[in-house]
């Protein structure tokens, strides 16, 4: 039984109040993964928003850098402790966009995504707090996204010559 204590932890869940976090634990288990378990991968059906406890947990996507070329990995970010993933389980179509790779042994509380969606719409309150901190997220991933982007384009017009 996860506690609205324990998800007080975690930098998405820093505005709600002790009421809402309560409401919020209800919808929530302990996971557990070990190194080298892939969570989920890009188009599964959304099943949890994730909360690190414990671990590490790299965000990828397949890359193609041309017809020639095989596709590559690419991290596009490091998911540790105190941090969301899975923000696909609140915004539709509701499919996970990227894989998800433990690379530690991980812990994590998952917040049912049909249960969350349905409190979102009984109380609009937690659902616009759980939309804000979700844009933050999705903000940030973009970010990391261009970053990459940026590099990855540089790297394939260095590697024509």
């Amino acid at each position: 039984m996860v506690s609205g204590g324990a998800l007080k932890e975690f930098t998405i869940m820093k505005d709600f109040s002790d009421e809402q976090l309560s409401k919020l634990a209800a919808l929530a288990t302990e996971e557990k993964y070990t190194a080298g378990t892939q969570m989920y991968q890009k188009g599964d059906i959304a099943r949890s928003l994730f909360l690190v406890q414990k671990g590490k947990i790299v965000l990828f996507m397949e890359s193609y850098l041309g017809p020639h070329k095989p596709p590559m990995q690419v991290t596009v970010d490091m998911i540790t402790k105190g941090e969301s993933m899975g923000w696909s389980a609140v915004v539709e179509p509701y499919l996970y966009t990227l894989g998800a790779l433990c690379i530690d042994d991980s812990e994590m509380i998952a917040l049912d995504a049909a249960r969350l969606r349905q409190l979102m719409e009984e109380d609009s309150i937690i659902g616009f707090k759980i939309m804000r901190a979700v844009a933050k997220v999705i903000s940030s991933r973009l970010t990391h996204t261009r970053i990459i982007l940026v590099g990855e384009r540089g790297m394939s017009v260095l590697t024509e010559y």
